[in-house]
């Protein structure tokens, strides 16, 4: 016949392993809900700094951005640039909405592969931001990145039936600190505005270089 003790010492033994086995699920299932909570989280907070459609910052993050990139202690030369699509309104027209986002996407990569690692920012509809760093803040090197925007947003982009290009009018205004920051956008936007109301066959482009002594 089993000794007694021994019967016991064994129901002890299972049931501590039961036990510590409901406690290491519950450590293994209160670990996953807090996975599944912070990357609820991370999403929450990434929907309500990007854009949905482009997955670029939105205006808010990208003031944030940019102000910490106007922190740093290297001193090179910053630029804001604002950019909008001309006519954009005929490839809805044209193509459907469905068109115009891919469109918009298209551009938000392209311009995003322009800044590098500098932030750009889709500001609503088919208007865009950057800050972009500079080697210089002269005429001349504004007047070729202008350019180069330009042919970069200019390529073809294909769609399901068709191939198009968009041109953008840009407005670049240098910036030197994030108290400037605001007003230098502003500088870029009225100067992008201005570029829209030019007509060229080649390059709509109006530089305002108010702030880099290049007069």
């Amino acid at each position: 016949m089993p000794d007694p003790l021994t019967i016991a010492s064994g129901v002890c033994a299972a049931g501590a392993l039961i036990s510590s086995w409901q406690l290491h699920r519950r450590a293994v299932q209160a670990e996953t809900e807090i996975a599944v909570l912070q990357a609820e989280l991370a999403a929450e907070r990434h929907a309500a700094s990007h854009d949905p459609l482009t997955g670029l910052p939105n205006r808010r993050a990208f003031h944030r951005l940019a102000a910490a990139l106007l922190t740093r202690a290297d001193g090179r030369p910053l630029i804001a640039v604002v950019l909008d699509l001309d006519d954009f309104k005929q490839i809805n027209d044209r193509y459907g909405h469905a068109a115009g986002d891919q469109v918009l996407v298209n551009v938000a990569q392209r311009l995003a592969d322009f800044a590098g690692g500098d932030p750009v920012a889709r500001l609503g509809g088919d208007e865009f931001a950057g800050l972009l760093t500079a080697p210089e803040v002269e005429r001349r090197w504004l007047e070729h990145a202008t350019r180069r925007l330009h042919d970069v947003l200019a390529a073809p982009i294909r769609l399901h039936s068709a191939s198009v290009r968009v041109t953008a009018s840009v407005g670049l205004a240098p910036v030197t600190c994030p108290a400037q920051l605001s007003e230098a956008l502003d500088r870029a936007d009225a100067a992008m505005y201005r570029a829209k109301s030019i007509d060229s066959p080649h390059l709509r482009e109006l530089l305002d270089t108010a702030s880099s002594g290049d007069r």
